[in-house]
């Protein structure tokens, strides 16, 4: 490499693809998931209905489960979204280990545009199929298909990420997290516009869906001017030269000095010394350990009982107001997703504690506390618990916190991992970190069941 320097990110340009790929990775996602009350409608009604402010207020808890108020449900509705939560974190878990493994096996650039069209061609599809009639159990089975597809190809697209991200240095991994905290503001804010206005139902879950379309390409645009920049060129070249070479010109360059001839083929020479061990994922495992636990643990608490227990919370406030209407939909989802991009974000400003700091795990462990906090909130239908902390501040401020150190810490956990290795096993150390991330996930959603049970 003849680069004796190292380049600067000039205006953030990496940094800012890194964003926008975050964001493009969770966007199309949550505004599925937001659509939820579209898809349980058809399978209800074949005909479109009109989603009023009224209706939509009683029925936004049909975005996370559905309720056993709700009039004249068909079977297929009634068991959505629990088929839906399976095949959406099985596909997750398993592409996701899956990438891990085969990740060297094929180029990331292969992985990763074709996991973005491939999602482009779901979401497709399925904004025509909005004007499509089907009946109830061939809609169904397709809509599953649709979600498997899209949470595989999703799984590939941020292990691949992550890899992609531990070779640059530690702060890139940030704008992944930042961006996909942002990604769930934008559903938040389409959730509300849905209850506020008096749109058909149909016409709302287009806009959503062409809404995920364009951004996905938006995304593909800027993946494909990635490798035109010099500073991301500057880390691929790395990549491809020796492990021992990458960590004697990594060091110097952060001393601010020059790799001599000798000490650049003493680190040629180390790869065919241990050439196997520096590619153990055995021994990546056992260096990233302690991160990959703890981004396992703190999505375990944060789906645990995020959403399956906050969007129960009702409002204390007595008589029927506009605030009891919007109450969930801005105090669980908006303040959640405001608070944890903010948190993601922070990790751009400073990253305390260190990476071999004892109270990384420490913090983590404590975030335990919030699972009693919140289920004592004023939760409808409680049979075991009492409702302690009725008033609607004491929930806002819980799910504040909740929210903020669920952002911080996961996204602190996601940079330090790779970093923990050495530059040759970057790569695949942040694919094993994303693949801790979905593990959590999936173990938060079978904990759900028994913290709502408690409740």
């Amino acid at each position: 490499m003849t680069t004796s320097h190292q380049p600067q990110d000039r205006y953030k340009a990496v940094w800012l693809i890194f964003f926008m790929l975050g964001l493009g990775t969770l966007l199309p996602w949550n505004f599925f998931m937001t659509a939820t009350l579209y898809f349980t409608t058809r399978l209800d009604q074949p005909q479109n209905m009109s989603l009023v402010a009224a209706e939509a207020s009683r029925n936004v808890q049909a975005l996370a489960t559905p309720t056993a108020s709700s009039p004249k449900r068909s079977y297929l509705s009634t068991i959505f979204n629990n088929v839906m939560t399976l095949c959406a974190m099985l596909p997750l878990l398993v592409f996701t280990c899956l990438n891990s493994f085969l990740h060297q096996r094929i180029p990331p650039s292969v992985r990763i545009l074709g996991s973005l069209v491939a999602i482009l061609l779901v979401f497709l599809i399925t904004a025509v199929l909005v004007k499509v009639h089907l009946d109830a159990l061939p809609f169904f089975v397709i809509t599953m298909v649709k979600i498997i597809l899209i949470n595989s190809f999703g799984a590939i697209l941020q292990g691949s990420l992550f890899g992609l991200a531990g070779l640059l240095p530690a702060s890139y991994t940030a704008p992944i997290m930042s961006g996909q905290g942002l990604a769930g503001i934008f559903a938040s804010v389409a959730m509300i516009c849905a209850i506020a206005s008096g749109s058909e139902l149909s016409e709302s879950a287009f806009g959503y869906f062409i809404t995920a379309c364009g951004v996905i390409v938006l995304t593909i645009i800027c993946y494909l001017g990635l490798p035109r920049l010099e500073f991301y060129r500057y880390y691929q070249q790395l990549k491809l030269e020796g492990p021992g070479e990458q960590e004697t010109k990594l060091d110097l360059l952060s001393k601010g000095e020059e790799p001599r001839a000798g000490q650049a083929q003493s680190g040629v020479l180390a790869p065919s010394i241990q050439p196997s061990k520096s590619h153990s994922i055995r021994v990546i495992l056992r260096n990233i350990l302690v991160p990959a636990l703890s981004v396992c643990f703190i999505f375990t608490v944060t789906i645990g009982v995020f959403p399956a227990v906050t969007s129960e919370v009702r409002s204390s406030i007595a008589g029927k107001s506009a605030w009891e209407h919007y109450f969930v939909p801005v105090s669980c989802f908006l303040t959640f997703n405001v608070f944890d991009w903010l948190g993601r974000s922070l990790t751009a400003v400073t990253m305390w504690p260190g990476k071999d700091s004892r109270w990384l795990p420490s913090l983590v462990l404590a975030r335990l506390v919030f699972v009693p906090l919140l289920m004592l909130c004023n939760v409808e239908q409680h049979q075991y618990l009492p409702a302690v902390f009725l008033h609607d501040a004491w929930f806002i401020i819980f799910m504040a916190a909740f929210a903020f150190s669920n952002g911080y810490l996961a996204s602190l956990c996601m940079c330090f991992g790779p970093k923990k290795v050495k530059p040759a096993e970057a790569e695949t150390a942040g694919a094993i970190m994303a693949f801790f991330l979905s593990l959590g996930l999936a173990l938060g959603a079978v904990f759900s069941f028994l913290f709502r049970a408690i409740v």
